[in-house]
């Protein structure tokens, strides 16, 4: 083989990926912030962006998932210590989320688009590393509950505000920030937690001694859990911290690390309680209310998280097509695989359009109609967007073939990681039943929905069509549980539908209704079963602007 021919050969491997800005690159997202109401915001987030598309930050995400944590739960006096130890780039992710203020911002700076801002953010803090997102989306769920008893809220609110993130193992009296996890799951019940058994015995003082176990305990080296055990009243919420008032290490008992298929960067175990000191959070009996009030937060997490990832995988795969040849051509003019590209950036920017759209609902928390919006479709998002996203990390993954199914390419990370949050704070199945609950319990939910979707009838036949088959099934209340599925994939699709519809992605949106709503062969499971529409070009140059600067300005 000729030395020319050997350097071709060689050079139709795509370049890495590295040093870009995952804002001023995406379109979608920053016009799906000002359009939500955080136009305010843009500026500073594409320092961020700029800050998580540098090679640095890259490795560091690479360096904290190939060396997972590890447990010690003892020290070299034999005293019992249940430590988690992280590699350094764990700590300095976690340091750069909390200055941004990732974890508490929107409550500890509240303005309109408070949480649009930081969903945006969020969104782009996924496509570097997710399994640090668990203490964080925890400790940010964590805020709204708390803020409801003013003796704990005294006792957390200013370190969780801090924008510090402290990893030292001391009371929370000597932290100079703080983050919050949860345990809910046990051995017996699973998602069925009114079947918990672990028990809160109350202490004459008012505070409570907690014996029994968590199957899943999220995030055991933060400062306090929210913990669910059971009192004579019922099963109740509380405050679970690392130490006791006295100073001493409480009585959690960390079993072991769980070894998960994904989110490798980020610890989660098995605990036993002993007599643990914990504080009642809420009221006795209402448990289960008091913790969806972190619950509803992590599950709007939950949806953007899926997004941002969503986005990675899209900007791998356009990244690659557009170095790679086949055939003769390049990948990304060659039409079946414009179909399959166009596909996944449909299904992209309709995710982190309803990602954002979910995250004004959430500001807007004295707006009653809002708040009816984000009970219905909260869980509602979460049910679709995670259950597409292992499909189209997969589709992505296929796209750079070989290349994205070794541990050098980040895709297999993120095929990975993708299933979590699709399991996590309730899979599929109690998504669907919640949507329904919502629905059911009262027509408002129907009148709120069907108003916000009005809004851009006549744009599209199909939308229209989608539209009024929605409404006479909303109305009617013409569903039952064993068709919640489908129910809810209508809702998600008809609403992520009318977002692009509203938003200056023309093509993006008439292709994506041409696609989703038609009942064509584009709206299979198969991604690229559809022919790419005529506007195929625009919406892939549209997608990722590749050329533009790492930096701000």
């Amino acid at each position: 083989m000729k030395a020319n021919a050997v350097y071709a050969f060689q050079n139709n491997q795509t370049p890495p990926l590295t040093d870009y800005n995952l804002l001023t690159t995406d379109r979608a997202l920053s016009e799906a912030i000002e359009r939500e109401g955080a136009a305010w915001a843009i500026p500073e987030l594409a320092v961020v962006g700029a800050e998580l598309g540098s090679s640095a930050n890259l490795e560091r995400a690479r360096l904290a998932n190939s060396y997972p944590p590890l447990l010690r739960n003892f020290d070299a006096q034999g005293e019992r210590v249940d430590q988690i130890e992280f590699h350094p780039a764990w700590h300095e992710l976690l340091t750069d989320i909390a200055a941004r203020g990732f974890h508490t911002g929107p409550w500890a700076h509240p303005q309109p688009g408070a949480h649009v801002a930081r969903a945006g953010g969020y969104l782009m803090q996924a496509q570097l590393e997710a399994g640090t997102l668990c203490p964080t989306t925890m400790t940010y769920g964590s805020v709204a509950a708390l803020r409801k008893d003013p003796e704990l809220a005294s006792t957390w609110l200013a370190a969780l505000y801090a924008p510090i993130y402290d990893p030292r193992d001391v009371p929370i009296e000597k932290k100079r920030g703080a983050m919050i996890g949860m345990g809910m799951t046990e051995k017996q019940g699973g998602s069925d937690v009114r079947a918990n058994v672990t028990w809160a015995a109350r202490q004459s003082d008012g505070s409570y001694r907690i014996t029994g176990h968590k199957w899943f305990f999220s995030a055991p080296q933060c400062d306090a859990h929210l913990v669910l055990a059971q009192t004579p009243e019922g099963l109740s919420c509380f405050v679970v911290p690392r130490f006791a008032p006295d100073g001493r290490r409480n009585g959690i008992k960390i079993l072991r690390l769980k070894d998960k298929v994904g989110n490798r960067s980020n610890a989660s175990s098995e605990v036993e309680f002993d007599n643990a000191f914990g504080q009642l959070l809420g009221e006795p009996g209402r448990g289960v209310p008091t913790i969806l009030e972190m619950g509803t937060f992590t599950r709007l997490d939950c949806v953007i998280g899926t997004a941002g990832m969503m986005r990675q995988c899209v900007v791998q795969a356009l990244h690659h097509v557009r170095h790679r040849q086949a055939f003769g051509h390049l990948l990304i003019d060659q039409p079946l695989m414009q179909s399959v590209l166009v596909d996944l950036v449909l299904e992209s920017e309709a995710a982190t359009a309803l990602a954002l759209r979910l995250a004004r609902a959430f500001d807007a928390a004295e707006d009653e109609t809002e708040l009816v919006f984000r009970r219905a479709l909260t869980s509602a998002a979460k049910f679709w967007v995670c259950k597409r996203g292992p499909q189209l990390a997969a589709e992505a993954m296929e796209v750079l073939g070989g290349n994205g199914y070794v541990e050098e390419a980040v895709l297999g990370r993120l095929y990975r990681e993708m299933p979590v949050n699709s399991i996590w704070e309730g899979s599929g199945n109690v998504m669907c039943l919640d949507v329904l609950r919502a629905f059911s319990k009262s027509a408002r939910t129907a009148d709120v929905v069907l108003a916000e979707l009005e809004l851009v009838r006549g744009r599209n036949q199909y939308y229209d069509r989608a539209f009024g088959a929605l409404a006479h099934r909303l109305k009617g209340g013409m569903f039952e549980e064993s068709e919640a599925r489908l129910v809810v994939q209508e809702l998600v699709l008809t609403l992520e539908a009318a977002l692009l519809l509203g938003s200056s992605r023309e093509e993006v949106a008439q292709a994506f209704c041409q696609q989703r709503l038609s009942g064509g062969p584009g709206s299979g499971a198969v991604f690229g079963n559809a022919r790419a529409p005529s506007g195929a070009h625009a919406i892939l140059e549209g997608a990722w602007s590749e050329g533009a600067h790492a930096s701000a300005d």
